[in-house]
């Protein structure tokens, strides 16, 4: 059995096709939503699956243009157990809208305190920063998507009881090398972020980070386990 812990099969040529070759595997896959708007068209569509999952998300790159959907988000958030993808992007592609990106967060993170959720992070140049809000909400079972942050926060974050989901291309840098070196094996997930990367293998992830299908499984396991607490 493979985990995909963050994928975006709503944006694939085929979702139904792709829905339907998990369910045959027996894999796991947790899809994203960039916005409120497309988890309720997906909703209907993933809910007689087994083994996927639809998130309910807010990609921080949506925030200015499309702030309004803050109150479909809140009509939305007691419809799954999974939120994904939000967060903040510094980058240069996200640095004329970081107002609005934290404003965006601030009102989600608001919303989710106190919630038993599994939640996957977008972190990209904004990792402290994001960090900060998550601990002043007191957000629990978070996973932060494709880590490319400052390693000395890993430890950080490792201490607040998050987790990272990882993929194929990280293994293929130094950077990412580094990054996944420095990750307990119990806080590490997989992910492929599919379809926009390309080079998304789980089974070479694992095969080249040296752990087992197993492994990834318990960790996924505890964390189920957290939101049923």
């Amino acid at each position: 059995m493979l985990i995909d812990t963050h994928c975006h099969f709503d944006m694939m040529p085929n979702p139904e096709l792709y829905l339907k070759e998990q369910e045959v595997m027996h894999n796991i896959s947790i899809g994203m939503t960039n916005l409120p708007s497309h988890f309720s068209l997906g909703l209907n569509h993933v809910r007689h699956y087994k083994h996927s999952r639809l998130a309910l998300g807010f990609h921080p790159l949506y925030a200015s243009e499309k702030k309004d959907e803050i109150r479909l988000f809140s009509q939305y958030i007691d419809k799954t157990s999974y939120i994904g993808e939000i967060g903040l992007d510094f980058s240069n592609e996200g640095e004329a809208t970081k107002n609005d990106q934290i404003f965006v967060l601030d009102s989600i993170l608001k919303q989710l305190s106190g919630k038993n959720k599994i939640i996957s992070v977008h972190s990209r140049r904004a990792e402290k920063v994001l960090l900060e809000m998550l601990i002043s909400h007191g957000i629990k079972n978070v996973i932060f998507h494709w880590y490319s942050g400052p390693l000395t926060l890993i430890p950080q974050i490792i201490e607040c009881g998050y987790y990272f989901s990882i993929n194929e291309k990280m293994t293929k840098t130094d950077s990412g090398r580094k990054i996944i070196g420095r990750i307990p094996h119990n806080k590490i997930l997989t992910e492929t972020d599919a379809p926009f990367n390309k080079v998304c293998s789980i089974s070479n992830t694992l095969k080249i980070i040296g752990l087992g299908e197993d492994v990834i499984f318990e960790n996924f396991y505890n964390l189920i386990e957290n939101i049923r607490k």
